[in-house]
């Protein structure tokens, strides 16, 4: 068993994975991440991005091929390593925000320093800065259900930053959102991401949200592929192939 690269912090070599239907999801991909790097991780509905991401974090272990985080083995993990590692190390953004009805802002946001350990009291400070950030500081007190779509992911986005996991996953993590909302909230993701030494894998089929990243890797059925972008044509070289056309 080879180990990775000392420059990745997380690494996969030819990973594959079958839903339980059968039907194929990931087909032998491998890629490298470097520490503090934002990764895209593009391609149409239904080419594997998410199962990738679910493989990468420890949620799903896939059939064949490894996966390395700081030079473990996650896919020798059994699965209460791999959970204790996803609360330690990762975060985790998801495209439809999933809050607790019953906690206000504030608490939804801080609850994963408080799974670590972190007193009340300093998770509610760490959480009240993020949720400023991102624009819902006014909203500390509300509940979950009075809140808009927007507002809500806002938190879900807070929750998975406050802690400064290693690696932030984030799956469509602007899904919800407005498009007038979503280059703001992206800005500050990764900006703090930068800040902070954060590792982000970002799953998108958006091509504007792709953009910010520092690098893309591209799926479509499962595999990895060479994104091959055309030149745009010219005005007189579209009168020309009209004329030949005629």
């Amino acid at each position: 068993m080879e180990a990775p690269p000392d420059n990745d912090v997380l690494w996969a070599r030819s990973l594959h994975y079958t839903h339980p239907d059968g039907s194929p999801a990931l087909g032998g991909v491998s890629l490298g991440v470097r520490e503090g790097e934002i990764l895209a991780v593009t391609g149409p509905r239904g080419s594997g991005k998410t199962t990738l991401l679910h493989c990468l974090s420890g949620l799903a272990r896939g059939q064949r091929g490894e996966v390395w985080f700081n030079s473990v083995p996650v896919h020798t993990m059994g699965p209460m390593a791999r959970e204790r590692l996803r609360r330690d190390r990762f975060g985790w953004i998801d495209p439809a925000p999933v809050l607790v009805p019953e906690l206000n802002v504030w608490e939804n946001a801080a609850l994963p320093l408080m799974w670590r350990g972190t007193s009340r009291r300093r998770a509610k400070v760490a959480a009240l800065e993020w949720l400023e950030r991102l624009d819902v500081g006014d909203k500390s007190r509300l509940l979950p259900h009075q809140l808009t779509q927007a507002e809500r992911q806002r938190v879900c986005i807070t929750r998975a930053l406050a802690p400064a996991p290693s690696v932030l996953f984030a799956d469509e993590p602007t899904a919800p959102l407005h498009r007038a909302d979503r280059g703001h909230v992206l800005r500050t993701l990764t900006t703090a991401a930068r800040s902070h030494g954060i590792t982000v894998v970002l799953a998108t089929h958006d091509a504007d949200t792709a953009a910010l990243a520092d690098r893309t890797v591209s799926l479509l059925d499962g595999r990895r592929v060479r994104t091959v972008h055309l030149p745009p044509v010219t005005e007189s070289e579209g009168r020309a192939t009209c004329s030949l056309s005629a």
